[in-house]
Order: structure tokens, then sequence, then C-alpha cells
């Protein structure tokens, strides 16, 4: 049954907030590390561009998560994103796939550090760890940007509402969007 307005407010905040997340689409990437000669994946849309001097990601990881303690560990990490064909990886790297069966899908290359990268993820930013703030049920981890890699067409893998899907333009390409 779908939440109405007149019934949203009588949720709990948690919920609310959950309903509220659906409407935020964010590009799908799988973060990777290298931690005790073991590769680690994790697929997150939790994931933002900090500042570009330096130029800087973070990634916040459920304290929950396998990938939270090689993290937490002070280990270099890639944010992978994906393309738009690429949903089956992020699904690999989720869930009950474990350790090396969430490498079982893609190409995978490794950084001079040691950190798996996805050959052909629509871009690779590898990360040397600086930082790491712990909130809630979640950790924000902090990585100077030390190496970017780009593949093929603009074309990531979106998640929005639950679902994945792709982005596509609202206006024809060279034309502003009205009220610019």
């Amino acid at each position: 049954m779908a939440t109405t307005i007149e019934n949203f407010a009588d949720l709990p905040l948690p919920e609310q907030m959950r309903m509220g997340l659906r409407r935020l689409g964010k590009a799908v990437a799988v973060i990777t590390a290298w931690h005790g000669e073991k590769r680690w994946a994790m697929t997150a849309t939790a994931v933002s561009e900090l500042s570009m001097d330096p130029p800087s990601l973070l990634v916040c990881v459920n304290r929950n998560a396998s990938l939270y303690e090689p993290l937490s560990l002070r280990s270099n990490f890639c944010v992978n994103i994906l393309h738009s064909d690429q949903a089956n990886i992020s699904q690999a790297c989720f869930g009950d796939n474990k350790g090396e069966a969430r490498f079982r899908l893609g190409h995978w290359d490794s950084a001079a550090c040691g950190t798996p990268l996805l050959r052909e993820g629509q871009a690779n930013f590898v990360c040397e760890y600086q930082d790491i703030l712990e909130y809630g049920t979640h950790a924000i981890i902090i990585g100077r940007v030390d190496e970017v890699r780009i593949c093929g067409d603009v074309d990531p893998l979106i998640y929005l509402d639950g679902c994945y899907t792709r982005a596509c333009p609202l206006a024809p390409e060279g034309t502003a969007a009205q009220g610019e």
C-alpha cells in the first residue's frame, strides 16, 4: 500500500528518512581494498567528492560491513563507478556473497598499491587512506585521490527508488537547461 501525504508524518522518522532517500538518485560504486593479503569489495552509493585541492573523496561504510575492518585499519581503497550495464557486478558485491566471490564478475586489475580496480568501470578513483570519522552505525572514510581512470562514454549505473536505472538528458546536448 502506498504511503499518502496524510499518513507520512505518522511514520517513525527512520522510515520517513528511508522514503525520502529513495528519491535521491546516486551513482552505484564498488568500493575495493587490499588488506591482509585479501581483496575486499562492497557495493555503495554513499560516495562523494570532498575536495579538489587536495583531490579527495569520502565513502560511508556501515560498521557491520566486512569492508569496514580493512578501511578502519587504514587500507587504501578504490572507488569504482559502475557502468549502466554492470548491475550484475553491483549485485555480486553485496549480500550473501563474501570474499573472492565478490570478484567473480568483471575484469579486475590492481593499482600500484595493490588495491583492486574494475578495468571496465566508468571511472576508478584510487585513494590513499587519510582519515575516518565514526558516527552512528557508519564510518566516513576520507581518501586522497592518487590516480583516476575513465572508460567509455558517460553512462553510470544509477540507484533510484530501490531500482537500478540510468541517466538520460532532459535537454538536447549543447542546449542550456531552462533557468540557467
